[in-house]
This record gives C-alpha cells, sequence and structure tokens, in this order.
C-alpha cells in the first residue's frame, strides 16, 4: 500500500477531453493508439489504459514488462511493445503482445520462435527507418522480409510503421514530408507483393497537428494525450492531466546569518520562515531548481523554493504567506507550472512527467 501523503492525481476528464480533440483531427475511421509508456508519462500506465481502453484502439509500450502490467490488470486490447528484445520474445507471446520487428536480428528470432511454438498468423509490426535513425529496417530490407513472410504462416503483419523525426518543426517540413512519402513507397510495395494489407502509421502527436493528411490507418497519441501540443497554441487546447501534491510538515523561523540545507545554500537576510514539504530528487524533482529557480504554490501564493532540493524534501520561503503545518502544496498543477519546471531544470516537458517517481502515490479521478 502507497501512503505517501505526496500525490500525483491523474485528470481523468482532461484525458477523454485531449483524446477528443485528436479525434476531431483525423477521419472518423482511423484508428488510435494511446501511448502508455514510461508509467503513462510519469503519471500510471494501467490506470490510464483501464480509463481508455473503451475510447482507443490499441495501446503501445516501450517494454514487454509495461505489457505484461497491462495485461495483469485485464486490458484486453492489443498492445504494441515498441522496443522488444529476443530475451522477452517468449514472454510476449505469452502475454499475447504484439512485438515491433526491427532487425533482421530479432526479425528471425520471432520466425523462428513462432514456428516451433508454432503459432498461426500471430500479429507483428514491422517499423521502417525512414530518417530518425533509432530503429527500423531499411526499404532495401523490403523484398527479403517479404520472401520470408510468404514462406510462413506463423505470423501475420498487423502493422507497418515509421517515425518522424522533427513533425514539431514547421522549418523541417520538406524533410517530414520526404519521410512521409518514402514510408508510402515502402507501404505500397508490401501491398503489392505481401497478399494482404497491414495497417500503416506514422504520425505522433504533432504529426497528427501539422501532417494530418498523412494519417493513413492509425495514428499514435503520447505527449498529446497528457495535455501538451508541439506548440503554445496547441498545448492551450489541451488540458493538463498531471497533479502534482504535497503538504507541509514542518515550520520554521530562520534568523538573519542563519542556512538553510545541504551546504548551507542559503543564508537568511532577514527574519525567514520555511516549511519543508516531503518531495525531493528521489521523487523526481530536478535539483536545478532549487536555490530559488523553482516554486510551489501554497494557499494561491507563490512559495520560492530555497536551498538545495534534497532527495526527500524541498524547504521554501513561505515567509509573505499565511500558512500551517499540514497544509497542501501545488507542486505542478497545469501546463505552465510543469513547462517552467521543464525550463528552469534545462530540459523538456517529457523528462520532467517522465522523472515522477514510482514511490509518488498515484490517483485517477474520474
Amino acid at each position: 500500500m502507497n501512503n505517501h501523503v505526496t500525490v500525483l492525481e491523474i485528470d481523468g476528464a482532461a484525458l477523454d477531453h485531449n483524446l477528443n480533440y485528436f479525434k476531431q483531427k483525423i477521419n472518423p475511421e482511423t484508428k488510435i493508439l494511446a501511448v502508455v509508456k514510461a508509467f503513462g508519462y510519469g503519471s500510471d500506465g494501467v490506470q490510464v489504459a483501464k480509463h481508455l481502453e473503451d475510447k482507443v484502439d490499441y495501446f503501445a509500450v516501450a517494454y514487454s514488462q509495461e505489457g505484461i502490467a497491462l495485461r495483469n490488470a485485464n486490458i484486453s486490447k492489443p498492445i504494441l511493445v515498441l522496443h522488444p528484445q529476443i530475451p522477452n520474445l517468449k514472454e510476449i507471446v505469452s502475454y499475447r503482445l504484439e512485438p515491433n520487428l526491427y532487425n533482421f536480428k530479432i526479425f528471425n528470432a520471432f520466425l523462428k520462435l513462432a514456428d516451433e511454438a508454432p503459432l498461426m498468423n500471430y500479429p507483428i509490426h514491422i517499423k521502417f527507418n525512414t530518417g530518425l535513425n533509432r530503429l527500423g529496417f531499411w526499404h532495401t530490407d523490403i523484398p527479403a522480409i517479404i520472401s520470408d513472410l510468404k514462406k510462413t504462416n506463423h505470423v501475420k503483419v498487423q502493422s507497418l510503421f515509421s517515425h518522424l523525426a522533427a513533425s514539431e518543426d514547421l522549418e523541417e517540413q520538406e524533410f517530414s514530408i520526404n519521410q512521409i512519402n518514402n514510408f508510402a513507397y515502402i507501404a505500397q510495395q508490401f501491398y503489392k507483393h505481401l497478399g494482404y494489407e497491414p495497417l500503416l502509421h506514422i504520425l505522433n502527436t504533432s504529426g497528427v497537428v501539422n501532417y494530418a493528411k498523412a494519417q493513413f490507418d492509425m495514428v499514435r497519441v503520447g505527449i498529446g494525450l497528457y495535455g501538451f501540443g508541439n506548440d503554445d497554441k496547441e498545448t492551450a487546447a489541451l488540458k493538463n492531466t498531471h497533479n502534482l501534491t504535497s503538504i507541509i510538515s514542518q515550520i520554521h523561523t530562520i534568523n538573519p546569518g542563519e542556512t538553510v540545507g545541504y551546504n548551507r545554500a542559503f543564508v537568511a537576510k532577514r527574519p525567514t520562515k520555511t516549511a519543508t514539504v516531503p518531495i525531493g530528487h528521489a521523487d523526481g524533482l530536478s535539483r536545478k531548481i532549487g536555490n530559488k529557480k523553482g516554486y510551489v504554490v501554497i494557499n494561491n501564493q507563490k512559495a520560492p523554493i530555497i536551498g538545495n532540493v534534497c532527495m526527500d524534501m524541498i524547504m521554501v520561503d513561505i515567509t509573505k504567506i499565511d500558512c500551517s503545518e499540514g497544509d497542501a502544496v501545488i507542486i505542478f498543477n497545469n501546463q505552465q507550472m510543469i513547462e517552467h519546471m521543464a525550463n528552469v531544470s534545462e530540459t523538456i516537458v517529457y523528462e520532467t512527467l517522465t522523472a515522477i517517481s514510482q514511490r509518488v502515490k498515484k490517483v485517477l479521478k474520474k
């Protein structure tokens, strides 16, 4: 049982709003794949998937253990494992997960497993590298892949997909369109020679916003589900899903010349009232938000974080705030606070969200 007083509340109504926002940008028949990897972008992948299961067509996770967690929670929707590893392939089959096969090593390993089991028309996904240069086959691999697939009925290609490298950046429009065109060519070769037509998908969140005409059969929505678009206008149309709160554990009055925290990083220049809050870098807060670079909100007022962020605690300046021990502390509850924390931490929103520790209690509010 997790009884940590620091809690991340996941806003189910905001999830629904964001999902519907992206549904309005695509054709009614286009399928939606909800990305719930990295514990639902730092929230709770299981709770998010349970909330969305009847509203989407597919889920995607990064690794097999994430998919297994969904299956153990009785999630029955198809689950694409984006980055499976050969040692996990048997487990993937045991839990009815669908592997992305991205090079011949894992492709051959899965075909061998499917043959030996034997499996029948087991759903696989094949990823092509069209410019991100991270995972995926090259277009020159198509003849060999099709030749191998034609020799077996143990697997069936559920989808072909690729990933845009810079879909959020309109200055890279030519590059993105070239990726889309290359993917369309790859799909055409499969349609022509495979004998059936797998689902096609290349668009991520910002791809849906900027290249909706390339939605093919399915789109993958990740960060957009959790309230962030590819620019301020898109983000403003979405709703924040992550609300991180804690409480005041203790209040101190610090005299001039006294210090607060490790390495005596804060020195009081005047009588100062401080509050200690039970959340620290082990819970996902960057040490860069200390020393007045970051803040929390207490009773609708900003309280700067003073001194260094500790592993389990932060101290904040409440000199001008009327508050008591046990009062609520908002670490963040809107996109602007999250973006500010990311900026101060010299990182991106993705990292700020996914850094939220698993020891923080997660609660989904419908």
